[in-house]
């Protein structure tokens, strides 16, 4: 008995509730002063209240003795009390909760994690064999840290939390259970069902309008390729063509003129045009009742989550970059970037020049504007960049502008092209320049003209992009998403056969009867040549027109032939990357070109491409070559395979039929396995055979 009272004097009170049970004493202090100041005054008066303060503090020290111990027994059975509402609270709480030890293991469920899991948490149970997704890897790390993650349990959707609660002397408190002192912390999940509201977000989203064009690319051709009586037939049956596909997704379709649809389906609907890859695309091809050219389509959907307004903008970008990639496709562009879909054929050439002519005006309106002109091609200059940068020259000359052409290293195959110039005392000495050479010169008012390529990244000179603020862009290979998006003036016709075809065009509007020396109608022609492969490929009525352009201005066949052909060291190097071809697909034939003594090995790897195609039932050649540190690949076909979707997948493009990428490192094994990689995945993707 003496022990069990000693035990509850030894109960105390503390914090605000020993404060709030100090006030009376604290008031018995305040009555006793005043009682002094009163009996000062008056011996009576104080003598009066002195009797009243006496019982006060009396009283107010038996209620004090009394009701102490009754409040500390109070306050403790409340404390069990509450704990006990506290863990039926959590066990009952209407989330599914559990504790964790750091290695997964369950140690404690409420009962709604109970329901959820049933009777899956027998004995040492982890978490991670009922929920694969929450295994230790993705436990958090630190006091305090907290990690969200989606899991999926029997067809339910679920959204986890873990948090890391510190036990910090745990063991030395708890009787029954000890952690290691460096493992003192519990690991706390609670799920919360969101199946419901994902369903809800999902079918908000599926609901999303998609917005979309759709122009008939070559509608002039195809009007003009048939009597007049049938041409509004033949546009009846492709507006039928194109209202029944996108009716087949419940969509919307309204004609804005002749050529041009605008057209508006929900985002669950669009997912079945990507899953059909745009048949309409081959559909209006068929459709032909007596017309020589088959209509083709350009399609641009843009998908925007923020604006129905932004959705529309990205449908015009999208059907631009159809449009400059030659048409014959669906582009869609969203917040995750750009898709592609068809472009299998090439764009069939106008033989009408308006546009070339328009462009001529254009750039001549700049050129007369601006005292310094840069010109720069594609790294690495091949004849046809070289030649438009000359042929641009050309043009500067013939406005009176002193124009530069920027150029950092000069192959061997371009080297008797280019020391043809160098050596001229008809040009002037500084004629060509290097990057840094240019940089130096370039100001804010110069011009930048740039020929053969429209990705920045891949021009002699980026940085002379950012300083200048015209800049004009020339180009005959399809556009991509990187392109050079802050030029004032852009010219890129995929079906040109070359840059020096279109600069050739240019030229005859620039202004009237312009005289071209000799050596430089050979440089553009020489360009159009090497690009045609002796035009045998992508030629069209326009590329004779231009090449009999340049023979009446003087270019010497006989000299670009000489200046053109191989020496034997380089003949021995094609041969060698012939020898080495294999047939991939019984289709496709891979060639490399490892450790060649020649100054030039990415040329002669174009060159062997070519010939690899005059191999019976090879559709398409690829040629991987080693130059200063990378592997460059050389892809070409005929007609029946797209090479440019295989070098697009690799980081490159250009043509349908001749097309290229790069390899940051020298592993041909690597590379050759990477190339082969894309093949298998195109044509799994239908998108070759």
């Amino acid at each position: 008995m003496e022990e069990k009272k000693k035990d509850r004097q030894k109960i105390r009170l503390k914090g605000q509730l020993k404060f709030y049970m100090q006030w009376p004493a604290i008031m018995a202090v305040v009555l006793v002063a005043l009682n002094i100041w009163i009996y000062a005054i008056n011996k009576g008066a104080g003598l009066l209240m002195g009797v009243f303060v006496l019982i006060y503090i009396i009283l107010s020290t038996v209620m004090y003795l009394y009701t102490n111990s009754l409040m500390v027994k109070d306050l403790i059975e409340f404390a069990a009390q509450y704990g006990i509402i506290q863990n039926t609270l959590l066990k009952e709480l209407a989330v599914p909760y559990a504790i964790l030890l750091e290695d997964g293991k369950i140690i404690w469920l409420n009962s709604q994690f109970e329901e959820l899991i049933g009777d899956r948490a027998k004995g040492d149970t982890y978490i991670s064999k009922i929920m694969p997704e929450l295994n230790r890897s993705i436990y958090p790390r630190q006091e305090n840290d907290v990690v969200h993650m989606d899991v999926f349990f029997e067809e339910r959707e679920y959204q986890a939390e873990l948090r890391r609660v510190s036990a910090r002397g745990f063991s030395e408190r708890e009787q029954v259970l000890e952690l290691p002192e460096e493992k003192e912390y519990f690991i706390a999940v609670y799920l919360q069902d969101v199946t419901n509201l994902n369903k809800a977000i999902r079918a908000n989203e599926e609901q999303r309008l998609v917005a979309g064009l759709i122009y008939i690319d070559n509608y002039d051709e195809v009007i003009n390729s048939v009597e007049e009586v049938r041409q509004s037939l033949l546009m009846a049956l492709v507006d039928r063509k194109i209202n029944q596909y996108i009716a087949k997704v419940d969509g919307i379709v309204k004609k804005m003129e002749n050529d041009k649809y605008f057209i508006v389906v929900q985002k669950q609907y669009f997912k079945q045009l990507e899953d059909d890859r745009f048949s309409i695309l081959e559909d209006v091809k068929s459709v032909n009742i007596g017309n020589g050219i088959p209509a083709t389509l350009s399609i641009g959907l843009g998908l925007s989550s923020e604006a129905y307004s932004q959705s529309y903008n990205y449908a015009r970008v999208a059907i631009d970059l159809a449009l400059a990639r030659g048409g014959d496709q669906a582009v869609i562009k969203d917040c995750n970037g750009i898709t592609y879909y068809g472009g299998k054929r090439d764009q069939t050439s106008r033989n009408t020049r308006v546009k070339a002519r328009v462009k001529a005006e254009a750039l001549r309106e700049f050129i007369t504007v601006k005292d310094k002109i840069f010109v720069m091609g594609h790294q690495l200059t091949d004849v046809d960049s070289f030649g438009a940068a000359i042929g641009i020259y050309r043009a500067a000359n013939a406005l009176e502008k002193r124009a530069y052409i920027v150029i950092n290293e000069v192959s061997a195959s371009l080297k008797p092209l280019y020391t043809a110039y160098e050596n001229n005392p008809d040009y002037p000495e500084r004629l060509f320049l290097n990057s840094a050479e240019a940089l130096e010169l370039a100001d804010e008012s110069s011009m930048v003209v740039v020929v053969d390529t429209n990705r920045p990244g891949m021009t002699e000179c980026e940085e002379l992009l950012r300083v200048a603020k015209t800049i004009v862009v020339l180009d005959h290979h399809r556009q991509s998403s990187d392109n050079i998006d802050n030029a004032l003036l852009s010219y890129i016709e995929p079906y040109a056969s070359s840059a020096c075809e279109m600069v050739s065009e240019v030229l005859q509007y620039i202004v009237d009867d312009i005289k071209i020396p000799n050596l430089e109608a050979s440089s553009l022609y020489a360009g159009i040549m090497i690009d045609t492969n002796n035009f045998m490929n992508k030629t069209g009525v326009r590329t004779f027109e231009a090449a009999a352009f340049l023979r009446r201005s003087g270019a010497d066949i006989t000299l670009v032939r000489k200046m053109f052909r191989d020496d034997m060291e380089s003949y021995r190097a094609k041969a060698q990357i012939i020898s080495s071809a294999e047939v991939y697909h019984n289709k496709y034939a891979i060639a490399r070109g490892e450790n060649l003594t020649i100054e030039s090995p990415t040329i002669i790897g174009a060159q062997a491409a070519n010939e690899l195609l005059d191999i019976n039932e090879v559709k398409a050649s690829f040629v991987l070559t080693t130059y200063n540190g990378r592997i460059y690949v050389s892809a070409r076909s005929i007609d029946e395979v797209n090479v440019q979707i295989i070098m697009e997948r690799l980081g490159g493009g250009g043509h349908m039929n001749a097309s290229g990428a790069q390899f940051d490192h020298t592993d041909m094994d690597e590379a050759v396995a990477d190339l082969k990689q894309v093949i298998d995945d195109v044509i799994e993707g239908g998108e070759i055979e």
